[in-house]
């Protein structure tokens, strides 16, 4: 029995079509000096990546970016991200958090983050919100992280969950290292 290879013909055909038409061309027709995968980005709507195809170099440098805007150690930042999310700009919490510092979509909205998937929203909205607490509770980093986790309310009548402790130590523990390796 042969195999069907209508699938794999249209592939081809799809090539042969985007190179034809973005491909570069000498006199003697393509000069093959670009990559295929260039000349698909080029084939694409906007020719870039989405949000959740950026590599963690590029979502690092992000992080690091919105950090410096908000005066907030980098270190912070991205010791949130990693126990928050794991650097995943899909993640979804059982609670409905949201993106890479998981953020809850009544926080995402009143912080006008539009697509908390976006890490670029999710960053500078998650970061913005870090620096409010930060403020808030006048430069106490823990007392901010546990607000971040728990909620202000809960942390402001006192009422800390055992769960936000547990989260204030871990991110406390990777900030410190990460400091260190810095």
């Amino acid at each position: 029995m042969r195999p069907d290879l209508t699938n794999m013909t249209r592939a081809l055909g799809r090539i042969d079509e985007i190179v034809r038409r973005y491909g570069p061309r000498t006199a003697e027709g393509f000069s093959g000096a670009e990559r295929f995968v260039d000349l698909l980005d080029k084939a694409s709507p906007r020719g870039e990546r989405t949000p959740s195809e950026r590599s963690l170099d590029d979502l690092r440098k992000l992080a690091a970016h919105r950090a410096e805007a908000y005066n907030i150690d980098e270190e912070l930042i991205r010791a949130v991200i990693q126990v928050e999310s794991g650097w995943n700009p899909r993640a979804v919490s059982s609670k409905g958090a949201r993106g890479l510092m998981q953020l809850m979509p009544g926080t995402a909205n009143m912080l006008g983050v539009d697509d908390p998937f976006d890490p670029e929203q999710n960053v500078e909205g998650g970061v913005k919100y870090l620096s409010d607490l930060t403020d808030k509770y006048n430069g106490d980093v823990e007392k901010a992280l546990a607000a971040y986790n728990a909620g202000p309310g809960r942390i402001d009548s006192g009422r800390t969950p055992a769960s936000a402790e547990r989260y204030v130590r871990n991110v406390m523990a990777l900030y410190r290292r990460y400091r260190e390796e810095d």
